[in-house]
């Protein structure tokens, strides 16, 4: 008899054709759910005749309660080397396993620039004026070259970032608590003094910090309230870092001059939810780790791990 494997949140329809699953077709039966399940009742029905369970990111939590609620379940693929919504202890309790995958920074760094270029030139609000015959010319394009980027974090996302922005001729500056000149200095940007001082002289913000007892929202009323009117805001990192409800009140005071984001508190977002109609924010559905070579690389390694632990020998284990 086969073993049941679900993958979680196959929105695009595209999992199963992304990775080469049939050399899994005699041990495993693969069945993808393209439809999120966001309540933890729902979870355990659904999943409750599924012995391994592939998900993406961060956005299904496998709290104990629902791993207690899951006794077919042996092993749980998660997309990414981190995940903070998996209680490891419990699924160690209950037996089962736990193995992430590898990411490229490439995705993300590509699109936190198409994030910052398609605020500063205002491109989707020329767009859909063009399209529906509304005024030629609407907006006047913030410009890039000689402009502060200042960039919170510069592990292998932030720096990539840092290097495409010094490429656009822009000053770039960094902090994060534990950045040292000498890494700053290795990645040819400057090392702000403190984080209310990049706040306060960059153009241009940009998020790219792990998720964490430091970081959860490090970016509150008193921090935004330092950036300039004309700065703008760009977080492709994760929601909780930026307090969502302070970001909504900045944004409607006209207190900044815009904000791109691609991370919410809520994952999809509610049909009501005041992300979806805030004014100055150019919004996109968690897309940064969304790309065809991305999705190759999730899918395929996924595969490794579900054969390596029928083998007997897991990779990747997570924590």
């Amino acid at each position: 008899m086969r073993l049941r494997c679900a993958v979680l949140d196959d929105f695009q329809g595209v999992a199963t054709g992304s990775a080469d699953w049939s050399v899994l077709e005699e041990e495993v039966e693969i069945v993808a759910l393209r439809e999120h399940i966001a309540d933890e009742d729902g979870l355990a029905v659904a999943l409750a005749d599924f012995d391994i369970v592939v998900t993406l990111r961060e956005r299904v939590p496998f709290p104990g309660s629902l791993i207690a609620r899951l006794p077919r379940l042996r092993l749980l693929v998660a997309s990414g080397m981190r995940n903070s919504v998996i209680d490891y202890a419990a699924a160690e309790a209950h037996g089962v396993t736990v193995c992430g995958t590898t990411s490229s920074a490439t995705p993300p760094v590509e699109l936190t620039w198409a994030l910052l270029l398609g605020l500063a030139r205002g491109i989707v609000e020329e767009s859909n004026s063009l399209r529906s015959g509304g005024p030629w010319q609407s907006t006047v394009g913030a410009d890039l070259h000689g402009r502060r980027l200042g960039l919170l974090g510069l592990g292998k996302i932030g720096s990539k970032v840092a290097q495409i922005g010094l490429a656009f001729g822009m000053q770039v500056s960094a902090w994060s608590r534990n950045l040292t000149k000498e890494r700053a200095d290795e990645v040819g940007v400057d090392l702000a003094p403190s984080l209310d001082d990049l706040l306060a002289t960059s153009d241009f913000v940009s998020v790219h910090l792990a998720l964490g007892d430091r970081t959860r929202g490090l970016l509150g009323p008193a921090e935004l309230a330092l950036l300039k009117p004309t700065a703008y805001l760009v977080n492709t990192s994760r929601a909780a870092i930026v307090d969502q409800d302070a970001l909504l009140a900045v944004l409607h005071g006209g207190r900044i001059a815009g904000a791109a984001v691609d991370v919410f508190d809520i994952e999809p977002l509610p049909a009501d939810h005041p992300m979806r109609t805030a004014p100055r924010l150019l919004a996109t559905p968690h897309l940064g780790y969304v790309s065809r070579d991305n999705y190759a690389a999730y899918y395929g390694q996924a595969i490794e791990n579900i054969r390596a632990y029928l083998a007997g020998s897991p990779v990747r284990r997570l924590p």
